[in-house]
């Protein structure tokens, strides 16, 4: 491939000196050509039948098993997943893969009675055709494969530019998925912005995981071309924890959301607001927990908060506990690569970038409330709504305040990270736009509902 673009570099962040790969990215004709080319698989792959596709997914899961111990060792190394993380999420994938097997079975319509006369009415779901998804690097496997799977079994094709820092471990998932799949049905198409515009301008549907900023300007150009658009983006992810909570449960989950893998997930807690006489034990419990939680190789099991992804990364988190009163953390540890230690900070004024922006990094802010009403109050002032955790042992409290909470996403009791990929995922407001992903509702989505009218010859 000849470069004509940048250079496309992928580091190791608890090593900046080693390079897993350097390419050329493909530019804006490439992306277009290779778009070209899965339109032009996609009918082969719808025409060979459910059985024919489903077989092809399950394939792919028994290629993710098979490889599971080298695809965690390449997340540990391209993203800087900790270890157990990075097994689970491989472990996750695989399990992604298996549960859309089935989905090519699924009823794909509905048959209705005519109003009148003889005939017959239905409805059929119909793929469109390719796919774009552009993907992050934080869920380097799981991300790309809870987009492409419900892609291909509902018979589109897939072209998948997944984020820079991410490039080999998507390379390496598309050997495993091509290996299961005709030539053209799934490419990985490495790249930056310009190989991102250029695939939402050329693809039949697309879906998008990423920050708001990008994610909005893929929207806009997707609904300018008329074509289905999901967009998943920032969180701003709040953990309310009652006066009648367990403390120690509540601490310790609160602080698996803000420390584990840095931070680095849409569903991180960035904001915990204790409700009365819980603010006290809670300081107190989550400082504590903060500072036990292991900090350190990415390589090493026993690791919970590995390296941020790169300088930039680390630099913002920096930035944003500059001048705040820190209850733990707000040290750079003396290591190399991109470290930098849970943190949890207080008194942060009205208006500072943690109350109002996606830090993405092991970081969040103390917060009181007088009573549920004004934590529901403060956890709705944000333009995000992703998930929110809410800790108490009053299953009524917590019934109640539900439905006032601006969030896709409510955990009782529960880390504010974690997710189910057989049930819908997505959130309110700025955190995503159009139809949910994940369970039933991503078939669903790259898809199109036709109606059909069969009327008999000689009909009146």
């Amino acid at each position: 491939m000849t470069a004509v673009g940048p250079v496309l570099t992928s580091h190791n962040p608890a090593d900046p000196s080693d390079v897993l790969l350097r390419i050329p990215a493909p530019g804006a004709f490439e992306t277009v050509d290779t778009v070209e080319r899965a339109r032009a698989a996609q009918p082969g792959w719808l025409l060979g039948g459910a059985a024919a596709r489903s077989a092809a997914l399950g394939a792919v899961a028994d290629g993710i098993d098979a490889a599971r111990a080298e695809l965690a060792s390449l997340a540990v190394r391209e993203v800087g997943k900790p270890l157990t993380e990075a097994r689970a999420e491989v472990a996750r994938t695989a399990a992604i893969w298996r549960y859309y097997a089935q989905a090519p079975y699924e009823p794909v319509g509905a048959v209705h009675e005519t109003a009148a006369g003889p005939g017959l009415l239905f409805s059929r779901r119909r793929p469109y055709g390719v796919a774009g998804l552009i993907t992050p690097w934080n869920f380097p496997f799981a991300i790309p494969s809870w987009k492409s799977a419900p892609a291909l079994a509902a018979g589109n094709t897939v072209v998948l530019k997944p984020a820079p820092e991410a490039t080999a471990c998507a390379r390496r998932l598309s050997e495993i998925v091509q290996h299961a799949v005709p030539a053209g049905v799934f490419t990985v198409l490495p790249g930056g912005p310009t190989e991102g515009n250029a695939l939402v301008s050329a693809a039949d549907v697309v879906s998008f995981t990423g920050s708001t900023a990008v994610g909005q300007a893929v929207v806009r150009t997707a609904t300018a071309r008329g074509v289905p658009v999901q967009a998943e983006m920032g969180g701003l992810n709040a953990a309310v924890v009652l006066a009648d909570a367990d403390i120690g449960q509540a601490a310790a989950h609160i602080a698996a959301s803000i420390a584990g893998y840095a931070g680095q997930k849409c569903t991180a807690t960035s904001r915990v607001i204790a409700v009365g006489a819980a603010l006290e034990p809670l300081r107190e419990a989550l400082a504590e927990a903060l500072r036990a939680v292991p900090v350190g190789d990415p390589t090493d099991p026993a690791t919970v908060c590995g390296p941020l992804i790169d300088e930039h990364a680390r630099g913002q988190v920096g930035d944003a506990w500059h001048g705040l009163c820190a209850l733990a953390g707000g040290t750079v540890p003396d290591k190399p690569g991109w470290y930098a230690a849970p943190t949890l900070v207080e008194k942060v004024p009205a208006g500072h970038r943690l109350l109002r922006e996606e830090v993405f990094g092991p970081i969040a802010a103390l917060l009181p409330a007088e009573d549920l009403a004004h934590a529901v109050r403060i956890t709705n002032s944000v333009p995000y709504g992703l998930v929110t955790s809410v800790h108490t042992a009053d299953l009524n409290t917590a019934l109640n305040g539900l439905d006032r909470l601006d969030t896709g996403m409510i955990r009782i009791n529960a880390p504010s990270t974690g997710v189910d990929f057989h049930l819908p995922f997505g959130g309110a407001k700025a955190s995503s736009h159009g139809p949910r992903e994940q369970g039933r509702a991503a078939p669903e989505f790259y898809t199109s509902s036709r109606t059909y009218t069969l009327s008999p010859t000689g009909a009146t």
